[in-house]
């Protein structure tokens, strides 16, 4: 199972962009939750500048639109992932969050995936730039889009043969009637339908206290039992009389996730079941995999189901043989060589696109840098001047951030004295070249994808049609080298 949120974070009310920025990323990437560091990854940004490069991503759209910070401001979107305890590894987790993101932004936002390892179940901050990476527009999120952000995770975790919520029961808005019962109810009720209401969007207990002043409640935490007082409320409820799910230890297991509860509360809602593990034939395409009927029939579904899925076969079997005459595969060895060789062409087209993309990501950032730092160059000659005052770096503080982070970007990728920096306008024809041959691999790209699919789920058809499995091919090969060797000799 991996329950998943997304939370936009806003600039404002005495928080500079700056300071949001910061304060989200050293949290995600704290060393001591992340195994020292080992498990946080970034894309369009190196995690050891990534804070300065999300200024720097927003620095350049304000520039380009021309508008500064407005109060309440998107700067961030946090996703938390979390995966049931016991059944992935870190490193893992680490990937699908990536894979996860790459998909939800379509690859246009630069982000930090961090793996959390410090409780009982293995979780992923996500920290997403509200900027994209060409800096001349802001992702706007959309009706659903926490539901979208699950949706990506349970095929992610079906591929990867993880557990995911059958079933999913989303909370539903209450309408006018509701909401007057709801106000006609006790004040122990209302505080337990703000603690389920905001406890998701909490990574600690420290954060559900102060989302929970935010929320309007007083809170009384220096006690030996925490007390909650809401507007108009006379006297204040002690937490731990809530019972149940509600008490100050149900939560802190609840976002540990050693408690796990359900949408429709504890008694009932959501079931977790194992999904199975896909493999590369389990492909959308108009050829789909024939139904393993006995094995449903021990999972008691009848000998109406038994009837349903014969004729089912049936069909997907003529769906085969249909395709095999349209692409003129006469020979199951024909359907082999073609499927092998269809994902491999796909393979090394996916592999030319990406090194595309990667390069022009780095002409981005290069390009972004190399301008940073003609901007700032005036005003860090101007702090060296000074003997590096501390007055002065406060007073320039951001500039001189963005000059050395720019600087330090030269750095890595080996630009000195000797290695000089492109020119933008060199850099910017490079990039055009690159976005041609992109988009000319990319008008085969799902016909290829198309094709590789169609050839992989029909020869499994085949393979279960004709009754070959693995061990067959395998005595077959076995059986053909032996004849080839005796004519041979």
């Amino acid at each position: 199972m991996a329950a998943t949120w997304i939370k936009s974070i806003h600039a404002g009310g005495g928080r500079g962009i700056a300071r949001v920025i910061t304060a989200r990323l050293n949290y995600a990437m704290n060393p001591g939750k992340t195994e020292g560091g080992e498990l946080v990854t970034g894309y369009a940004c190196d995690p050891r500048t990534a804070t300065e490069e999300f200024l720097l991503t927003r620095r350049e759209y304000d520039y380009i639109i021309g508008r500064t910070q407005a109060n309440g401001d998107v700067v961030l979107y946090h996703i938390r992932q979390s995966f049931k305890p016991g059944e992935i590894d870190a490193e893992t987790a680490n990937e699908i969050g990536r894979k996860l993101v790459l998909s939800f932004t379509k690859s246009r936002h630069q982000f930090i995936v961090a793996t959390h390892t410090d409780k009982a179940h293995i979780h992923n901050h996500i920290i997403v730039s509200a900027v994209a990476v060409s800096c001349d527009k802001k992702f706007r999120d959309f009706i659903r889009s926490g539901r979208a952000v699950r949706r990506i995770s349970d095929l992610l975790c079906l591929e990867y043969g993880l557990s995911v919520i059958e079933n999913p029961k989303p909370s539903k808005g209450k309408n006018y009637a509701e909401w007057l019962g709801e106000k006609a109810s006790s004040w122990q009720e209302k505080l337990r339908q703000k603690i389920d209401e905001i406890l998701p969007s909490c990574a600690t207990f420290e954060d559900f206290i102060s989302t929970m002043k935010a929320a309007g409640y007083k809170v009384n935490d220096k006690r030996k039992h925490i007390t909650f007082l809401a507007l108009g409320q006379k006297k204040p409820t002690r937490l731990n009389t809530l019972k149940g799910d509600h008490t100050e230890e149900a939560i802190r297991e609840r976002l540990s996730g050693a408690r796990i509860i359900t949408a429709g509360g504890a008694s009932g809602g959501q079931t977790l079941v194992a999904a199975p593990i896909f493999t590369q034939h389990a492909q959308p395409s108009q050829v789909s995999f024939l139904i393993d009927i006995q094995s449903k029939i021990r999972e008691g579904k009848g000998a109406g189901y038994e009837q349903w899925a014969r004729i089912f076969n049936l069909k997907e079997a003529s769906k085969t043989l249909l395709f095999l005459k349209e692409n003129g595969i006469d020979n199951y060895e024909e359907l082999v060589k073609k499927s092998s060789s269809a994902s491999g062409d796909f393979a090394i087209l996916t592999k030319k696109i990406k090194a595309a993309e990667t390069r022009m990501e780095e002409i981005s950032a290069l390009q972004k840098h190399i301008g940073t730092y003609g901007k700032t160059r005036e005003i860090f000659s101007r702090y060296k001047k000074s003997g590096y005052s501390e007055k002065f770096y406060e007073e320039n503080r951001a500039d001189i951030t963005l000059h050395r982070a720019a600087k330090k970007h030269f750095d890595d990728l080996g630009y000195d004295k000797d290695k000089k920096l492109p020119t933008i306008n060199s850099l910017k024809q490079e990039y055009a070249m690159l976005l041609a041959e992109k988009k000319k691999m990319y008008a085969g790209y799902h016909a290829a994808k198309k094709n590789m699919q169609a050839l992989a789920v029909a020869k499994g058809n085949a393979d279960r049609i004709l009754g070959i499995t693995a061990e067959t091919q395998s005595r077959d090969t076995s059986r053909a080298q032996t004849l080839s060797n005796t004519h041979e000799r």
